[in-house]
């Protein structure tokens, strides 16, 4: 018999022949060895085929990926394009986008992840109507700077994914802005380790960094760890994402970072339900041996309607503290309302409390009071034209503190004097705080923002600096450089890729 192809049903036939010579028998074993080889390599090559389809069809958390191939999570504050993305805490850096547009930045794709760059250099000029002797600003997030041009903040961020499994990101910085929010950095470690040899100036240069993982339970599971901008309230660190141009008093009030891990699902599409373990406030380094937790709950209904509710809690002093060390509560929510294409509305309030006690020796029985905040603010943004914006904004925010602690001699015992959370400057406290903003937003590109921005702060003490002026009359001399209130006017560019 020999063996020839049947092009009709692909596979080999046999036909009967004259003779079957020694020749013919080599033919005939030679043919059945290749035709054996042949079949092995198709059964290979389909096996490998049927692998690589499996783990690209491998679930994962609905939405769990923006457009470049980057899961939906920690960031600089943000509503992703789909709404049923898990977002993270970061990204209003976690939880949906308060006020900003679609993600910007290249992809590259290799054989092993999907990288994305993106980027955006922010620089302004400020005149204060108080022309502080010092130069400075205060009482303000990043815009600090009194008649200087100030390269407020430059960043480079790479964020990668590799089979929509596991990821990562590293946002780098440089400028006023690291400068300014890295300042309440812890020094050193509060629980009792080693130095690291790492302290602020080496922190400042890196605004996020975490990694994450998709665990296949339900519609997917996200695991984060690293440092991330702060869940709380609608504003984050970028400008292009904002209505305004400087940021809210509770935003400067608030904490900007945290260093810790979360957990986040979506149950449904368009809410995400996250808790996280954190060191607390501001801190890369905890400043003492206590952890704070935080849970959040954000819903997205498509572009018409983002809204975010969060608790926050742990012991934020350091030792030592006057105050003592007792359990800070935090209450945060805010909404946003794209009313129409032209108009949009935002409400942000946040609240909480603290125990104070008579000094950490004392103990809780030594217990002599709640140290309380309240705080709001109200946004309005306008187009009237397809390249121009105009924002106001209004807020405030009031906080109580315990009475004078007194000693055993009935005196007032300046020691254990409460301390303010929020507001304070060269030992002069406030305890309410209010500002003004009004922003225009010009933009002649897409990735370009030119803003004007004229804003007034009010406060209860004079916290904010003025020209020095000793021949003024009427001015309590310790008061001498000083204001209750504030004007500035201020004139920005920012452009991102």
């Amino acid at each position: 018999m020999e063996r020839y192809w049947d092009e009709a049903s692909s596979h080999p036939r046999s036909v009967p022949t004259r003779s079957r010579g020694r020749g013919a028998l080599q033919r005939s074993l030679w043919t059945r060895l290749v035709t054996t080889a042949s079949a092995a390599s198709i059964v290979i090559m389909t096996a490998r085929a049927v692998h690589a389809q499996s783990l690209d069809d491998a679930p994962v958390a609905a939405g769990a990926r923006d457009a470049g191939g980057v899961p939906a999570t920690s960031s600089d504050a943000g509503v992703t394009g789909d709404a049923s993305a898990p977002a993270s805490a970061g990204d209003p850096s976690g939880g949906p986008r308060s006020i900003s547009s679609a993600s910007e930045g290249s992809a590259r794709s290799s054989t092993a992840a999907n990288v994305t760059v993106s980027g955006y250099v922010e620089a302004f000029w400020q005149y204060n109507f108080n022309r502080p002797y010092n130069g400075e600003t205060a009482a303000r997030g990043f815009d600090t700077r009194h008649n200087t041009v100030s390269l407020s903040n430059a960043v480079v961020d790479a964020a990668w994914s590799l089979r929509e499994r596991v990821s990562g990101r590293v946002a780098l910085q440089f400028g006023l802005t690291p400068e300014t929010y890295y300042s309440s950095e812890p020094r050193g470690s509060g629980s009792g380790a080693p130095p690291t040899g790492l302290g602020r100036e080496v922190w400042k240069f890196l605004q996020q960094a975490w990694v994450a993982y998709v665990a296949p339970l339900g519609r997917g599971l996200l695991l984060e760890g690293g440092i991330f901008l702060s869940p709380i309230g609608p504003e984050g660190m970028a400008i292009k994402d904002q209505w305004n141009w400087s940021r809210s008093n509770l935003f400067f009030g608030l904490p900007f970072y945290h260093t810790g891990f979360r957990a986040t699902y979506s149950p449904l599409p368009g809410m995400n339900v996250s808790v996280a373990g954190f060191n607390g406030w501001n801190s890369v380094v905890d400043n003492n041996d206590d952890k704070s937790i935080a849970a959040q709950f954000t819903y997205a209904l498509g572009d018409r309607l983002t809204f975010s509710a969060l608790y926050f809690g742990g012991v934020e002093r350091p030792f030592g503290e006057t105050n003592g060390r007792g359990w800070r509560h935090l209450f945060d929510s805010w909404a946003q309302v794209n009313a129409t294409s032209w108009l949009s509305f935002m409400v942000h309030a946040n609240g909480g409390f603290e125990p104070v006690y008579a000094g950490e020796a004392m103990g809780r029985s030594d217990w002599r009071g709640l140290q309380w905040w309240a705080a709001g603010a109200a946004y309005a943004r306008v187009r009237p034209l397809r390249w121009a914006y105009l924002a106001l904004r209004g807020d405030f925010l009031i906080e109580s503190i315990s009475d004078e602690p007194v000693g055993p001699s009935g005196m007032v015992d300046v020691s254990r004097r409460p301390q303010v959370i929020f507001f304070s400057s060269d030992r002069v406290a406030a305890t309410r705080v209010t500002s003004a903003t009004a922003t225009l937003d010009l933009r002649p590109f897409d990735n370009v923002s030119i803003r004007a921005e004229y804003r007034h702060d009010n406060a209860d003490a004079p916290i904010y600096y003025d020209d020095n002026n000793l021949s003024r009359p009427g001015v309590d001399p310790r008061l001498i450089g000083r204001r209750a209130t504030q004007n500035t006017l201020t004139i920005g560019m920012t452009a991102w890729y």
